[in-house]
Order: C-alpha cells, then structure tokens, then sequence
C-alpha cells in the first residue's frame, strides 16, 4: 500500500505552537486597515496618538523596533540617529521610531542612543499584533498607504538604511564617519 502524499511546507516550523490566523498585515501598494489606523501609540509623555495620524498627512518612514534591551535594534536605532535632519526635511519625509515598551523608556533610549527623531511606543503591542509582526519592521509611507515593507527573517536581518532613504528620495548617508579622537 502506498503512503499518502504528504502537504508541501508553507511555514517555518519551529519549536513554538503558532497561533491560528495570525495576521500577515499589509503588503506594499495596499492601504493600513482602518482598526490598525486608529490604534494608540504613547509618545515621551504618555500622551494617546493614534498610529494612522503619524503619516496621514506626510510621507514617513515607520521603523519597529522589537524591544529598547535589544542590542541590534539599539545599534539600529543609533545609526538612525546619525540621519540629518536636513536631509529629511528636504525630501519632505518623516522618521518614526516604534518600540514596545512603556513610553517612560523613550526619553532614557533617545538618550542612550543619540535619536533626535519622532518617536513613540505600543506597549500594549497590538499594532505589532494586528500587523502580524515577529521581530522589527521598516515601512515608508504617505497618507494611509503602505509603499514599501521590509519583514525582518531574524534579530539581524535590518534592511539596510540607505536603501530605505533612497526608497523616499533621501540622500545617501555616511555611516562610516567616525568621531575625532584627540590625543593627550
């Protein structure tokens, strides 16, 4: 007797049960759900904004980190730092930062890591939940269009910045550029 064809793979398997219909979120060229829109980011003062209204009038740039403890989205983030603000301004767009935690560590985390940019938490994480996010994202858009999704595959997988920028027309950053050191 023959043995049944078995399923192909259509998901990572791995060692944690994964929940039933979790949402994939939105893929470029298709607008943010509205439910997804109007939920709360907190900013650095623990004021109630909601998510949609950071890019409903302007192009941005969103970029989820999966924690302010992790050490690769720290390094990400300071490198984001490093972002004239000019540079944005002139090509019109926005850089937002996105944690999950609670809005009392934004202040600490810009400190540590030199973030001059918007920035704001879901502590709660249901916009990474609704959006079926994992581990960190960088999305571009304008109004409630997404434009462009970067998935990250693991802790390490950040879509490099300057392929962002060029994405929204920003100009092209040295990240190589490293501080004088003087000698006593």
């Amino acid at each position: 007797m023959a043995s049944p064809a078995l399923a192909p793979i259509t998901r990572q398997v791995s060692g944690r049960i994964a929940a039933a219909g979790i949402p994939r979120g939105p893929e470029p060229g298709q607008p943010l759900a509205a439910a997804v829109a109007e939920l709360p980011v907190l900013d650095a003062s623990g004021r109630r904004v909601p998510f949609g209204a950071l890019f409903q009038e302007r192009r941005a740039i969103v970029v989820f980190v999966r924690h302010f403890l992790c050490y690769t989205c720290k390094e990400y983030v300071e490198d984001l730092a490093k972002i004239p603000k000019i540079f944005l301004q002139e090509a019109s767009v926005t850089l937002i930062v996105i944690g999950q935690s609670s809005y009392h560590h934004i202040e600490p985390f810009c400190k540590l890591t030199g973030y001059c940019h918007e920035i704001y938490v879901d502590p709660e994480r249901e916009i990474y939940k609704r959006l079926g996010m994992k581990r960190g994202e960088e999305i571009t858009s304008a109004g409630h269009y997404i434009h462009f999704i970067h998935r990250d595959r693991n802790r390490l997988d950040h879509k490099p910045i300057n392929s962002i920028l060029q994405l929204v027309g920003v100009q092209h950053v040295d990240f190589t550029r490293r501080p004088s050191v003087i000698h006593v």
